[in-house]
């Protein structure tokens, strides 16, 4: 069986196409999923993707949480589709409150577009489960709202619950909580990352191919129900 990755393209996305040739690489069919339709069209799992929907009014993915599409996508992602957000996919799931905490302005308020180091600190996840605990990659980190925050009792739970799903390794370049670079929600579907494994799935076009086993592991048995 094909699995079918859907990828939601919402005004302002800029990384909706390379998260499809991403999905497609790691051996799954990408799916284009549009913002206003709500309905997922029978897809096995869901990747929002980077830029800047809606032109970030308000905050970041405040608009997009309201999106037609995720009218489908909450309540499906609750009862356990893999959802995976990428940079701006992962503040519209924390809009969404799919995820605990918040990403703010970066701590010296400029944009970053560098390639940085992440330790893998979950590998169970329906996303990660092909990573080895502790390994450490190289991915691209492009943005200006990255910062990770949320109050000490939430990043105490999710400390407890295992919910980091990665940190920064060499240097924080943002002022994130923790040196989080990610989180993943109690049941293990649901995903967000600020840097971008799509980015590096071909030692041609980036940082090595190391950020496609996060597109892998979803293929791999019993990642998806």
């Amino acid at each position: 069986m094909t699995v079918r990755i859907g990828v939601v393209t919402f005004p302002g996305s800029l990384d909706d196409h390379d998260a499809r040739r991403a999905a497609d690489r790691a051996g799954a069919q990408s799916v284009p999923l549009w913002h206003g339709d709500a309905d997922l069209h029978g897809v096995d799992a869901v990747i929002l993707p980077g830029g800047f929907s809606y032109g970030d009014y308000l905050r970041c993915g405040a608009i997009a949480r309201f999106a037609p599409v995720m009218s489908q996508l909450i309540p499906a992602a609750r009862k356990g589709l893999p959802v995976l957000g990428i940079c701006n996919g992962f503040q519209i799931l924390c809009e969404a409150r799919l995820l605990p905490g918040a990403l703010t302005r970066n701590e010296r308020r400029r944009f970053i577009n560098r390639d940085i180091t992440i330790r893998m600190e979950n590998t169970r996840s329906a996303w990660t489960r092909q990573y080895r605990d502790g390994q450490e990659i190289s991915v691209v980190l492009k943005s200006g709202e990255g910062a990770y925050m949320a109050d000490e009792q939430t990043l105490a739970a999710i400390e407890a619950g295992g919910q980091v799903l990665a940190r920064y390794a060499g240097g924080n370049p943002n002022g994130s909580a923790r040196d989080i670079a990610g989180v993943v929600n109690e049941a293990g579907n649901v995903a967000g990352l600020m840097p971008h494994p799509e980015h590096a799935i071909d030692p041609l076009t980036g940082p090595g191919d190391e950020g496609l086993k996060f597109f892998t592991s979803l293929l791999a048995a019993g990642a998806i129900a």
